[in-house]
């Protein structure tokens, strides 16, 4: 699936074993849903550098511990930045955009459990980060899986609030 925006290939889905719902948002960023440890020499071999999970540690199959050792051993930076899908905090936005805009982290492969958190991280950082505007911003997420009516009132309150 392409998005075509101002002339340049948007997102794409793409398959890695032991990852769900991966789309590859450009040459330095992927946003996926459950990715297992099996998955992280793949996505080393890809060239990323960094995993951003999402996930809290106390979510079934989530293994916090388990991913930072094997991500380890697969030679890619872990970055935990835990994200309450019920009750997301600013804090945690904040987190995101740090991890995800710092260049030591890139290119960086960014989960959670569905790709709904990571979609909702992501619309902020467009918007506040790269200056995009909303309905673009939106319509990105949505295509990485944004679902939730109420992360996405958080992402766009959020935005709103912190333009740069």
């Amino acid at each position: 699936m392409f998005l075509v925006a101002q002339g340049t290939a948007g997102p794409t889905k793409v398959e890695i074993p032991g990852s769900t719902n991966v789309t590859r948002v450009d040459a330095t960023i992927a946003c996926a849903g459950a990715t297992s440890p099996e998955a992280f020499a793949e996505i080393r071999r890809q060239g990323f550098v960094s995993i951003i999970n999402l996930r809290r540690e106390q979510e079934p199959g989530a293994d916090i511990a388990g991913a930072r050792q094997a991500a380890a051993q697969s030679g890619l930076k872990f970055v935990h930045v835990p994200v309450d899908g019920a009750r997301p905090d600013p804090a945690a936005a904040d987190s995101f955009i740090a991890a995800v805009t710092d260049p030591s982290n890139q290119p960086a492969f960014i989960h959670c459990g569905t790709a709904n958190r990571v979609a909702a991280m992501w619309l902020i950082k467009r918007v506040v980060v790269d200056g995009w505007d909303v309905e673009r911003a939106r319509t990105e997420a949505k295509l990485i899986g944004l679902t939730s009516a109420e992360l996405e009132r958080f992402a766009l309150d959020y935005a709103a609030t912190h333009k740069r």
